[in-house]
């Protein structure tokens, strides 16, 4: 996935990062909106909800698993910092039941505009404290050479996502946002992205009733 590989820490904090997270809003908020109208449980809603699940436990996965454990090697011993580290951790961990709340009640009934708003709370403070406090913590100790390392194992564990990611990012956000995020990434992406991958993401009809 070059897109990783081109500018490894404004691509990969900045952009993908800061992106994923609008998309993620951006879909409980459809999410709700189909709810509020009596639709939540509808086939492409349905689908949407899905395609969100994937690719927010894959966002979590690489942030678990690849990028968060590099920001605790470098701030070791520092006590205030690696505080923070382990409450993100653990707001992961909260929002997992909150996820599986909204699946159970799609299936077996109940409020659910309750459990859609109980989650989206919830999202909206974890992705607001990551942005805030530890993704600038990211930036200001990982050495290039650190983001180099994230965006190789981001791109061994993204490249099959990639063709979905990209148009799901940019699915409906500002023009002005849509050609930052576009720009920069490497033309061949871009391309791909036009020719095939947004025609085929349309196709889907997420969250369409």
């Amino acid at each position: 996935m070059e897109a990783f590989a081109i500018q490894p820490r404004e691509m990969t904090c900045h952009t993908i990062l800061r992106a994923a997270h609008e998309a993620f809003l951006r879909d409980v908020d459809r999410l709700a909106a189909a709810v509020a109208a009596g639709k939540g449980r509808a086939a492409h809603v349905r689908a949407g909800w899905e395609n969100f699940k994937e690719l927010f436990r894959a966002h979590h996965d690489l942030e678990d698993r690849v990028l968060w454990p590099r920001v605790e090697r470098a701030v070791a011993g520092r006590r205030a910092e690696l505080a923070v580290l382990a409450e993100v951790r653990a707001e992961h961990a909260r929002l997992e039941p909150l996820i599986g709340r909204v699946d159970a009640v799609m299936e077996d009934g109940g409020d659910l505009r309750q459990a859609v708003a109980e989650l989206r709370a919830a999202l909206e403070v974890h992705l607001r404290h990551e942005e805030s406090g530890v993704l600038p913590l990211a930036e200001s100790v990982l050495a290039d050479e650190e983001w180099r390392a994230l965006a190789d194992e981001a791109e061994r564990g993204w490249e099959a996502r990639t063709p979905v990611f990209v148009p799901w990012v940019v699915d409906g956000i500002a023009p002005i946002r849509r050609s930052r995020f576009l720009t920069a990434l490497p033309a061949p992406l871009r391309d791909l992205n036009r020719v095939m991958w947004e025609p085929h993401y349309r196709k889907r009809r997420l969250w369409s009733v």
